[in-house]
């Protein structure tokens, strides 16, 4: 009787299947947390903290650029105010030498701004495919920005004259554009979009002179069909410092806003009270919600987003344990067919979660725990679950509202509160390039109306010629 085939080519087969496996792609070590397990707390604390906008951690090659550019190991905090520091004493020719030293780039004063025939010429080189696309996001972000526009308020005075609450818009604001490792023409709608939407009229662009930054065609084709004429070729802390204090060339704005990397986060947060600014960002960051009726290739698909950005955190929350055992199989395939996966594998294994929880109260409190920048829902009776969420900088509803949806073609911005400062802060909006103020108006019915309580109050606060000032107004005689 002859062996069975099987037996004699065990060890073929056992080779083969060996090949295949080193073959198939690696396992993603994603984190794996259960709320249940003891220490639990604790891992999602660590967590957190990874991202949190602290401001004291850099890399290898950062450390490196530091020393030799300053001659001493600063902290990012200390680069940022020496930077900063420079460019509000020396002006230009700090922020010049500081491009020339941490960007690599020779930028003359003559060259510092992108002409307006280099705009024109990469607006007419642009894809028309391209141009349609921004008009048409244009347009969503237009009509959304403007429906929630602040209106003016007038209240009446009963016995005479009235308060109004008006608004207008700032007169210059500033835009950190990207350029490192991609480029970001949606980062230009996103920002300069809505204060179009508000009325502000001159609108600065400042980007790295990269390829990917100032010199790129389709960020400078962007900004000429929006009619932004104002176009620099700088970055970092020092773009942000020269559009707070204004140098030769580059006069000063009123705000400052946009995303950008750790040093141009916390030149912002340098410059607060010189300027305005809208956030102190750190990494992008999405938490998915999800259940037994969620799509697990839609859920690794959304999670794997914002890893890309790399770093960025992407956490699920759920309550099905199967469907987060799938979820992390379809991360591992997904992986291998994207462009940036292994970036995307680096941020997901060292600040991604997959977090299984009791129910869906605690998917809720847990989230509001998180409070971060995007929360897309993927559980059924979605809409039910928004209503326990207090803390998210944007929340995307059901299978087909992806985030790349806000990312780029909803209409509100994309520019969102991380590190759990989602708390206390908000996206940005129109609304944040309008500057409040009230009108009083009261005639002498109306001041006579109020006058004991004003004499009384500084009285009490013995600023007497306040109290003065209304009883002179007050008197019968002339």
């Amino acid at each position: 009787m002859g062996v069975p085939l099987i037996q004699k080519n065990c060890k073929p087969l056992a080779v083969l299947r060996q090949r295949l496996k080193s073959l198939m792609p690696a396992e993603v070590n994603i984190q794996r947390i259960d709320t249940s397990d003891p220490g639990a707390a604790e891992q999602i604390a660590r967590l957190r903290a990874k991202l949190s906008p602290e401001g004291d951690v850099v890399s290898e090659a950062g450390r490196k650029k530091t020393i030799e550019v300053f001659g001493e190991a600063l902290s990012p905090v200390q680069t940022v105010e020496r930077i900063c520091g420079d460019v509000r004493q020396q002006g230009l020719a700090a922020v010049l030498d500081y491009t020339s030293k941490l960007d690599g780039a020779e930028i003359a004063p003559a060259t510092l701004r992108v002409s307006a025939q280099e705009l024109i010429a990469a607006h007419d080189a642009a894809d028309s495919e391209f141009l349609e696309t921004v008009r048409r996001i244009r347009g969503n972000i237009l009509r959304f920005q403007k429906a929630i526009l602040h209106t003016e308020v007038t209240v009446e005075i009963p016995e005479g004259g009235y308060l109004r609450h008006r608004y207008l818009p700032l007169e210059r604001i500033g835009v950190c554009v990207p350029g490192g490792a991609a480029a970001y023409p949606s980062t230009v709608l996103m920002t300069a979009v809505p204060a179009q939407a508000a009325g502000v009229e001159q609108i600065v662009v400042v980007a790295p002179p990269t390829a990917f930054g100032s010199y790129n065609q389709d960020m400078l084709a962007t900004c000429h069909e929006l009619g932004i004429t104002e176009v620099y070729r700088i970055g970092g802390a020092q773009a942000v410092a020269a559009m707070a204090y204004g140098v030769a060339g580059l006069p000063k704005v009123d705000k400052i806003v946009g995303p950008g990397n750790l040093f141009v986060a916390l030149a912002k947060k340098h410059v607060f009270g010189t300027v305005d600014i809208d956030s102190i960002a750190g990494p992008s960051e999405v938490v998915v919600i999800a259940d037994e009726s969620s799509r697990a290739d839609f859920v690794a698909a959304e999670l794997i987003t914002q890893a890309e950005h790399a770093p960025g955190s992407s956490v699920l929350i759920t309550w099905d344990e199967s469907l987060a055992n799938r979820v992390a199989a379809e991360i591992t395939g997904q992986l291998a067919g994207l462009e940036r996966g292994d970036l995307a594998r680096q941020s997901l294994e060292e600040f991604g979660a997959i977090i299984v929880v009791a129910d869906r109260d605690e998917a809720a409190e847990l989230t509001n725990q998180l409070a971060p920048e995007h929360l897309q829902i993927s559980c059924d009776e979605g809409e039910d679950m928004v209503e326990a969420i207090r803390h998210a900088g944007a929340i995307f509803v059901g299978p087909y509202s992806p985030v790349a949806v806000g990312d780029y073609a909803a209409g509100p911005s994309h520019v969102l509160p991380t590190g759990a400062t989602a708390r206390f802060a908000s996206g940005l909006s129109s609304n944040d390039f309008l500057r409040s103020g009230s009108v009083i108006q009261f005639n002498q019915e109306g001041l006579e109306s109020v006058a004991d309580d004003i004499v009384l109050m500084a009285t009490k606060e013995s600023l007497t010629a306040h109290a003065a000032s209304v009883r002179i107004r007050t008197r019968d005689e002339p």
